[in-house]
């Protein structure tokens, strides 16, 4: 007998389990069936038109994606909002819709862990613990120190290309050997112990302010230099691992990762009449 969407959520369960949510966050089975039988499942970051899209012309009968489709402010889903659309679309198309976010950054192969592990991090810890041994980010420790400059070449090399790459606020030259990194939006801990004691840290979204307080911080009284990355790149590392999981769990459902870029930036032109 074929799995079922409900089986499928069990094991996302089971891998990412909802408790480790946020209480703001909306996880798991979102729309679909769950009695419906499941033969393929197709991973993304976003449920978004163009990852909607290729899950039904794919064939896959559960799109799994990390960010909710239905999480602020959805007091409807009419066909003409994107998001009613795109529910409507899922559910013509026998599409069910699972969402693992939160809860898939706290566990041991989280997104911030796949992340530090892509980088060459040891010795990794949460940036903030749980109460099970998990937690939100990751501090650790490159294997040979470096500069800030190469480290950012590093990461730049480590993620899939976006049109922002990889932005930074420090010296070129700096010493770097302790880092922490944050997949996702990671401002809220600019000034948690973890990551002022870091040399450097990896996160994205970081907002003109609170980086700019961090840095002022860091030169009057030490604290880590900066590198904000595209959201979409941080995490879309972990589609990877986080399906490795499940076909080692569901033998008989193909477990297929999306492709495509769901960064929501196409190019970029440097200020000062530079080329893009």
């Amino acid at each position: 007998m074929p799995s079922t969407v409900a089986e499928i959520a069990a094991v996302a369960e089971s891998l990412w389990p909802a408790a480790g949510a946020e209480s703001w966050d909306a996880v798991g089975l979102v729309s679909g069936d769950p009695a419906a039988s499941a033969t393929r499942v197709l991973l993304a970051v976003d449920a978004v038109a163009a990852t909607v899209d290729e899950a039904i012309e794919l064939g896959a009968d559960l799109l799994l994606t990390h960010h909710p489709l239905l999480l602020r402010g959805v007091t409807s889903v009419a066909a003409d909002r994107y998001k009613g659309a795109l529910v409507a679309r899922l559910i013509r198309g026998g599409c069910a819709l699972l969402t693992a976010h939160t809860n898939a950054d706290v566990v041991a192969a989280g997104t911030s862990a796949v992340l530090a592990e892509r980088l060459g991090l040891a010795g990794l810890e949460p940036i903030a613990p749980d109460a099970v041994g998990g937690g939100i980010g990751r501090v650790g420790e490159l294997a040979e120190p470096t500069t800030l400059g190469r480290f950012a070449r590093l990461v730049a090399g480590a993620l899939p290309p976006t049109a922002g790459g990889v932005r930074v606020s420090g010296d070129y030259d700096q010493p770097v050997r302790r880092v922490a990194v944050c997949g996702g939006a990671g401002d809220t801990f600019l000034a948690s112990p973890a990551v002022l004691g870091a040399d450097v840290y990896v996160t994205a979204d970081l907002r003109h302010h609170p980086a700019q307080e961090a840095r002022e911080q860091a030169l009057l009284g030490g604290g880590p230099a900066l590198l904000d990355v595209s959201h979409w790149a941080s995490e879309w590392l972990w589609l990877a691992v986080a399906a490795e999981a499940l076909r080692a769990a569901l033998p008989d459902v193909e477990i297929l990762v999306s492709e495509l870029r769901t960064d929501p930036w196409d190019f970029a032109v440097l200020s000062g009449g530079q080329g893009a």
